[in-house]
């Protein structure tokens, strides 16, 4: 690695996102024996979406021992499903263990990408210098970047704004008249935790979720003394849980063609869920899905339907006309007045200007997010594109399945590693998806998404962040994750052309 002026300026591998894709990558790269490489994230920490991600409630919606690296489990989950606090502490750990810090370049956002094909060599621009290197994998994540909804008036609401990944803690909602819109993941978690706190709360609904009973409970003292000391014992318990996960997550909407009753099984247990914790008929009717389970994500919580029968919290169905100076018209014409207005309203996925969050020219100066855009989110395996040589992907169009992200984050960049070291043992520095594979494998996912419950079950009035523009759904590949698995680690090599430099 060379320094000029205290700015690297060469080196081997830039990896670009300080999240667990991030760490994954840095991890893979120094077993491999790269260790000439720089992770760099644009805030002044690790961590990703679980350092942005702060909210009151936040917890992980996977259990805590599937929601972990399979190599690195940690034996001091306090609870079934952990608290981001100890998901973010989980992040630093694996840093720490592996030896990452000395790679880490905070406060230095990537502006763009070139592929210099007279040196077959990336130029990364970033917001502190110019950075030169053989290879390039982008591990940013899919939840980063925060959608705040395209409604008339937002900009003029007079109170306080904020979305739940971007929590102003200096700003008590205590005694406050409150309103949060959307009813994602993230709104099942906070309306809860601030419902008892605040004076009123109205809940801004769209599209109802689908929810499961969420199986959490505290993990006493002994039994994490247990794991720390038989570190079997706990790989006993991570098996069912990845099982049952993959069960419920994966298998019933991947295969939903196939097993369209586990879906509707897991759609009655919601109903009987719902039923038992919301007595009012009309309440119960408001949050029924009218989409089938899978659509999009679900989750798991035993307080979020308590809480919406308070009689401080309001359920709002009616569409949003308009934000106001004070509040919130709906289309019957009526305004809410507000304090505070909260933003539960997700994240950009794969939409142009996200995936990739910088611009990234291959040969012939083809930008990817643009050539995304037009011609369809697509990548070999999810992890590489024709023209693009030298750039490995981890969210890639079509990378994620199994029981959690750490599925797709080993699998990916075990992928992207393995051609590394191909391309190290044929002495070749250049590594390009040949065309041909490329294309049969995004055949092949055509064909097997047409199997899948995002085509089988309703899915239109869903809303999904699964869904692009173009009507595909590129963020779920339809297989299973031990298929994840296996193909990482056995996809034939000579997909790849391996070659030298003319110069």
């Amino acid at each position: 690695m060379t320094l000029t002026s205290c700015l690297i300026t060469t080196t081997d591998v830039v990896v670009v996102g300080a999240g667990f894709s991030g760490i994954g990558a840095g991890i893979k790269l120094r077993e491999a024996g790269f260790h000439d490489f720089v992770i760099l994230e644009q805030a002044g920490d690790l961590g990703g979406t679980w350092r942005d991600n702060t909210y009151p409630g936040i917890a992980v919606d996977i259990t805590s021992f599937t929601y972990s690296f399979s190599f690195a489990q940690n034996p001091s989950w306090s609870r079934v499903f952990a608290p981001g606090s100890e998901i973010k502490a989980y992040a630093d750990a694996c840093t720490d263990r592996y030896g990452l810090r000395p790679h880490l370049r905070f406060h230095t956002r990537v502006l763009a990408a070139r592929f210099d094909e007279a040196r077959e060599r990336w130029r990364v621009t970033t917001t502190t210098g110019e950075i030169e290197a053989r290879y390039l994998i982008n591990a940013t994540g899919g939840l980063t970047q925060p959608k705040p909804p395209d409604i008339p008036g937002l900009a003029s609401f007079a109170g306080k704004v904020m979305h739940t990944a971007r929590w102003d803690h200096a700003h008590r909602v205590a005694g406050k008249r409150v309103a949060v819109i959307g009813t994602g993941a993230s709104a099942v978690q906070l309306v809860p935790a601030i419902a008892p706190q605040v004076a009123s709360l109205a809940v801004y609904q769209r599209t109802p979720i689908w929810i499961l009973p969420k199986p959490d409970r505290a993990i006493p003292p002994w039994l994490q003394a247990v794991f720390a000391r038989v570190p079997v014992a706990q790989w006993l318990v991570r098996a069912p849980t990845t099982f049952l996960t993959e069960l419920v997550l994966v298998f019933g909407v991947i295969y939903n063609k196939q097993t369209p009753q586990l879906v509707q099984r897991i759609e009655r247990l919601c109903r009987r869920h719902l039923e038992e914790q919301v007595a009012d008929p009309a309440l119960r009717a408001k949050l029924t899905p009218s989409y089938g389970f899978g659509c999009k994500r679900p989750s798991f919580s035993n307080d979020y339907y308590p809480a919406l029968c308070r009689p401080n919290v309001e359920l709002v169905t009616d569409g949003i006309a308009r934000i106001t100076e004070r509040g919130i018209v709906t289309a019957d014409g009526r305004e809410r007045e507000i304090d505070t207005l909260i933003l539960a309203t997700g994240f950009k996925v794969f939409e142009k200007g996200n995936t990739p969050p910088y611009e990234v020219y291959g040969r012939g100066g083809v930008e990817l997010g643009q050539y995304w855009h037009e011609h369809r989110y697509q990548a070999y395996e999810g992890a590489t594109v024709p023209g693009f040589p030298n750039l490995f992907l981890v969210l890639g169009p079509y990378a994620t399945t199994g029981s959690s992200w750490f599925s797709m984050v080993e699998a990916q960049t075990g992928h992207a590693v393995r051609c590394l070291a191909e391309a190290r043992r044929r002495r070749a520095p250049t590594i390009e998806i040949k065309r041909a594979p490329h294309d049969a494998f995004f055949r092949d996912i055509l064909r097997r998404q047409s199997s899948t419950v995002l085509y089988n079950n309703n899915c239109t009035g869903s809303n999904s962040y699964y869904f692009d523009h173009h009507g595909d759904a590129p963020f779920m590949r339809p297989s299973s994750g031990l298929e994840l698995w296996w193909r990482s680690r056995h996809f034939d090599l000579d997909h790849y052309r391996f070659s030298r430099s003319p110069s």
